[in-house]
């Protein structure tokens, strides 16, 4: 891998992101080098991706590039900088709602940009590539928990759809230049720093405003949430589980491929939970009682996720485990000294 002159180096794209941030600073704190790349999109408020990468640069370790990933020419010149032993691809153009309603972003961001990705994965060859999918991918299937090996072949968001071609097209790579690779489905993650566009963020805001919530699928409606800090755990983990090609792992159903060094792992605690139950939690952190807007199921959502985590605790000892009151108590109180404090 890298040599004892020099740090391990990271590159994370999205590293402004939710999740990217929390990764930097961890690998920032094992004392490896970070390179970020993010293109500070305004999907949500840039200022709070600001604000993180500010965080992270206090560190002489940290390098920042503001790129969009379908500028090829700019990211090569990222990856350059960072030299890098581990690529971990976290950016994309999330949400599924928002696939509704500007579907080419997620074209150009999640197709084009990934592309441009492994291209350069291809001419740097870390030791392993890593990136995040999404438990969306699993679609339309009725069988629950879900595991790394069911069929993924009914996506019900466009989403979802670029989600799963990525897994295919990493495949493909891992097969063809033997890049050792890893693709993560997330599951429904939260925590400090969060995105202002999911469920959490606009439950807290709109309850500390004395607004109404919206509660879709009348409030019928299950998610394997999973905290941050578990999620970076897994991947801080996964990143030294590098998949060799014929060497599955013989305590659990792995999804290593006959074909390539590629494997998927789900990162979640296969401990669902309900929407009006993670509700009641924010409603007791927050000394709050929710004005609720119940409403019909929105296109593109599921009733219920649910992980299978035999996989990934087989892979790295380890399963995420921390519960929604904690996690929730950790978001409020991030929240309220975060907006108090600007």
């Amino acid at each position: 891998m890298s040599s004892n002159s020099r740090k391990r180096s990271v590159l994370i794209t999205g590293g402004a992101g939710f999740i990217g941030y929390h990764l930097a600073k961890r690998m920032l704190d094992d004392d490896w080098r970070v390179v970020s790349v993010d293109g500070m999109t305004n999907y949500y408020d840039p200022s709070l991706k600001r604000r993180r990468h500010e965080m992270l640069a206090k560190s002489n370790h940290f390098q920042a590039h503001e790129v969009m990933l379908e500028d090829f020419e700019a990211l090569s010149i990222a990856f350059a900088d960072a030299q890098p032993d581990i690529v971990v691809h976290l950016a994309a153009q999330a949400g599924v709602r928002y696939s509704l309603e500007n579907p080419r972003a997620y074209v150009e961001a999640n197709l084009v940009g990934t592309f441009n990705v492994m291209e350069l994965v291809r001419q740097h060859k870390p030791a392993h590539y890593l990136f995040a999918s999404t438990s969306s991918v699993y679609g339309a299937n009725k069988d629950m928990p879900f595991g790394e090996t069911d069929r993924t072949d009914h996506p019900i968001t466009l989403y979802a759809a670029t989600k799963k071609a990525t897994e295919n097209m990493a495949h493909s790579y891992a097969h063809l230049w033997s890049q050792p690779t890893t693709a993560f489905r997330f599951f429904t993650v939260y925590g400090p720093w969060g995105r202002p566009d999911m469920a959490l963020f606009k439950f807290v805001r709109a309850m500390q405003a004395g607004e109404a919530i919206d509660v879709y699928g009348e409030g019928d409606m299950r998610r394997d949430f999973t905290y941050v800090d578990d999620l970076i755990e897994s991947i801080v983990r996964l990143i030294e589980a590098v998949p060799a090609t014929g060497q599955p792992i013989a305590d659990a159903v792995d999804s290593l491929s006959p074909a390539a060094p590629f494997r998927v792992v789900n990162i979640g605690g296969g401990q669902p939970v309900g929407l009006m139950d993670f509700i009641s939690t924010i409603e007791q952190q927050l000394g709050l009682e929710a004005r609720k807007n119940i409403l019909p199921m929105q296109a593109g959502d599921v009733r219920e996720t649910y992980a299978k985590a035999e996989l990934l605790e087989a892979l790295t000892g380890y399963r995420p485990s921390t519960t929604v009151e904690a996690g929730i108590k950790a978001f409020v109180d991030w929240y309220l000294s975060y907006y108090q404090a600007k």
